[in-house]
């Protein structure tokens, strides 16, 4: 899994939105999943875990695995699975909305 993914734009205009996997965003970062790009296994387990479409996260380290908080838990993530959830960073004022 060690193919390069690059950070995108989505949507032009005035509602423009970053997304990137989640591997690419700094600890301390709040974020909303956009999509998650796993098998549809993974994807099912994922979204059972709680990162379904539209959800905040917050990552909180990011060392061998990822630590997230999702629904009020601090969940792990290895970093293959991490770069199949594409994120929105969010600015401090979109994050407590």
């Amino acid at each position: 899994m060690s193919e390069a993914v690059s950070p995108k734009t989505v949507n032009g205009g005035p509602d423009e939105t970053f997304v990137c996997p989640l591997t690419q965003v700094p600890p301390g970062t709040v974020c909303r999943v956009k999509q998650v790009l796993a098998s549809p296994e993974l994807t099912l387990r994922l979204r059972e875990m709680g990162f379904c479409e539209q959800q905040k996260i917050k990552l909180l380290a990011q060392e061998q695995t990822l630590i997230c908080q999702v629904c009020n838990a601090r969940l792990g993530l290895s970093e293959g699975l991490a770069k199949t959830i594409w994120v929105e960073p969010l600015s401090p004022r979109k994050a407590r909305a």
